[in-house]
C-alpha cells in the first residue's frame, strides 16, 4: 500500500525542517520525503496535509496503565505517603480492570499523537487473572505499538520495603513469570508492534537479589530493563538509610547502568550521577506532570542534555498526572526548565526530541521510530495548526509545544490509520472511555469488598494510611 502526505509542513526532528512538502509511504515504511509537490505514485492514497504539521508520532517512556482506575486519590500526598495509600486499593485490581483501564489510556495517548507507549506494570496479587495479557490484548486492539514492562516487588513491609505484603511476589516466582512473559511476546523484529522489558520497580519495594538477578536475565535474554529512580528526596533518604548509597550509585553496584537501561523520572541527580548516566549510556523518562502533582521536583533535563546523557518523555500513570497527554507534557518539560533555569533552557525543538527520538533511543528503537527518514517505520502525527487562533502563531512547532495540545488530522502506526479528526479509527472512542470509567468503579467496589474505604478514606489530605 502507498501513502501520499501533502501541502504538508515536515519536522522530522532528525534534519532540516520542510516548510511545504510530502511524506511518501510504501507498506509500514517511509519510503521519501521531500519538498514541494508530492511525486505522482499510481494508485497511491492521498492525504492532503494543507495547514498541517507532520511529527514523528510521540514516544511514551513511563506510563502505568492499571491506575486510570484509580485517578483522584490521595490528591496532596507526596509520592511515599500516596503509595501507602493506594497500594491496597490497587491490590484488588483484577484483569477485568486492567483491560478496561489500559484500553482507556492507550486510547487518551493515541488521541494526544502517541504512536508507542511503554507500561510499567508491577502489581500482580494471586488469583486475579492475566494482568500483563489483559494490556497486552488493550494495546492491539487500541493500534499502538506497546513494550509492557514486567514489574515487579518482593521486598514488603516486613522486609523493610514500602508495599504491604499483600502486593509483592517471591523472587523465584517473579523471575520465572518475568521469563515466560518474554518468550511469549517479545518481538526483536524490525517492525515489532510489541517488545518485553524487565522492570523491578524501585530501590524501596524490590531487593538487591531481584534486582541483579532481573538484570543478568534480562542480558541473557536480549531484552532492556527499567525501573524508578530518584524520583524524590525520600528515596534518597531511604537508600542512604538503607543500602548506605544514594540511589545511582546503588544502581551502579548492581550492574544497573548501562545503555541497555532507562530509568523513571531522575529527579534528584547529583553532577556525578549525570556523569554516571552520560558515561554509561543510560537513559531517563521525564515526567514533569507527574513530579509536579506529587512535588516531587523538578529533573535537570537541561544540564541531562547539554552533557549528552538521552531523555525521553513519560506521562506516569494516570493516578499521580490525572489525564495527562503525552503531547501536554512536552510544554510541561519546556516550562519546567525554563522556570529553574531560564528562558534558554529547553527549545520547542529540543522538547520535540525528547518526546520522539528521545523516547525511541530508551526503548532501543532509535533506528527505527522517532524521526522521520526514509527507511524507518511510518508512524507519524499530523497537527492542525492552522485553526482559526493556532494561526496567528507564526512557527508551527511553537505552537505544537508552547500552546495548548492542537487538533489531530491524523496518526499513523505503521502507514496505518489509529486516529483521523480526532476521532479513534480502530476502537470505538467513547466505548473506550467507558471502560476506564467501568474499570475505575469497579475496583473501587473490589477494594470495599475488602474493606478498603478508598472512595472515602484516601481524598483525605496526606495520603491517609488507614486505607
Amino acid at each position: 500500500m502507498s501513502v501520499l502526505i501533502e501541502n504538508v509542513y515536515v519536522a522530522p526532528v532528525a534534519g532540516p525542517e520542510i516548510e511545504s512538502g510530502y511524506i511518501r509511504i510504501e507498506g509500514d515504511r517511509i519510503a521519501e520525503l521531500g519538498a514541494g509537490p508530492a511525486p505522482a505514485v499510481p494508485g497511491a492514497s492521498r492525504i492532503d496535509g494543507t495547514g498541517c504539521l507532520a511529527t514523528p508520532g510521540l514516544v511514551n517512556t513511563h506510563h502505568h496503565l492499571y491506575q486510570w482506575a484509580s485517578q483522584g486519590l490521595a490528591q496532596d500526598a507526596t509520592l511515599f505517603e500516596w503509595l501507602v495509600a493506594l497500594y491496597r486499593v490497587w491490590a484488588a485490581m483484577d484483569a477485568e480492570v486492567v483491560k478496561g483501564a489500559a484500553q482507556a489510556g492507550l486510547s487518551w495517548l493515541a488521541l494526544s499523537g502517541c504512536t508507542t507507549s511503554s507500561d510499567h506494570h508491577y502489581v500482580f496479587p494471586k488469583g486475579r487473572g492475566d494482568l500483563l495479557a489483559a494490556e497486552i490484548e488493550a494495546a492491539r486492539e487500541v493500534g499502538l505499538r506497546f513494550h509492557p514492562a514486567r514489574g515487579s516487588m518482593d521486598r514488603g513491609e516486613s522486609k523493610g520495603g514500602l508495599p504491604p505484603d499483600v502486593v509483592v511476589e517471591e523472587l523465584d516466582d517473579i523471575l520465572a513469570a518475568t521469563a515466560e512473559a518474554v518468550d511469549a511476546y517479545h518481538d526483536p523484529s524490525f517492525s515489532s508492534m510489541l517488545r518485553v522489558v524487565v522492570a523491578p520497580c524501585s530501590p524501596f519495594s524490590a531487593s538487591a537479589e531481584l534486582m541483579t538477578e532481573s538484570a543478568a536475565l534480562a542480558r541473557a535474554k536480549g531484552v532492556r530493563l527499567h525501573t524508578h529512580l530518584a524520583e524524590t528526596l525520600d528515596e534518597d533518604e531511604h537508600c542512604l538509610r538503607e543500602f548506605g548509597l544514594r540511589p545511582v550509585d546503588y544502581m551502579e553496584k548492581l550492574g544497573w547502568l548501562g545503555p541497555d537501561v532507562w530509568f523513571a523520572h531522575a529527579v534528584h541527580l547529583s553532577d556525578a550521577d549525570i556523569g554516571k548516566l552520560v558515561a554509561t549510556g543510560t537513559g531517563s523518562a521525564h515526567c514533569p506532570s507527574s513530579n509536579g502533582r506529587l512535588g516531587a521536583g523538578i529533573a535537570r533535563v537541561s544540564e541531562l542534555l547539554r552533557r549528552g546523557a538521552n531523555v525521553g518523555l513519560g506521562v506516569d500513570g494516570n493516578a499521580s498526572s490525572e489525564l495527562t497527554p503525552l503531547a501536554g507534557e512536552m510544554r510541561q518539560a519546556l516550562l519546567f526548565q525554563r522556570a529553574r533555569y531560564g528562558p534558554e533552557a529547553l527549545t520547542a525543538r529540543q522538547a520535540l526530541e525528547l518526546a520522539t527520538l528521545g523516547g525511541a533511543r530508551n526503548l532501543g528503537r532509535e533506528g527505527e521510530l522517532g524521526s522521520l527518514e526514509p527507511g524507518k517505520l511510518a508512524d507519524l502525527a499530523l497537527w492542525r495548526v492552522d485553526g482559526p487562533y493556532t494561526a496567528a502563531v507564526a512557527d508551527p512547532v511553537c505552537a505544537l509545544v508552547f500552546g495548548p495540545v492542537p487538533p489531530l488530522a491524523r496518526v499513523l502506526v505503521g502507514g496505518r490509520t489509529v486516529v483521523a479528526d480526532g476521532e479513534l479509527k480502530t476502537v470505538a472512542q467513547d466505548a473506550a472511555g467507558r471502560a476506564g470509567a467501568a474499570a475505575h468503579r469497579r475496583l473501587m467496589r473490589l477494594a470495599e469488598e475488602r474493606g478498603i474505604t478508598a472512595a472515602k478514606e484516601v481524598h483525605q489530605d496526606h495520603g491517609d494510611a488507614r486505607t
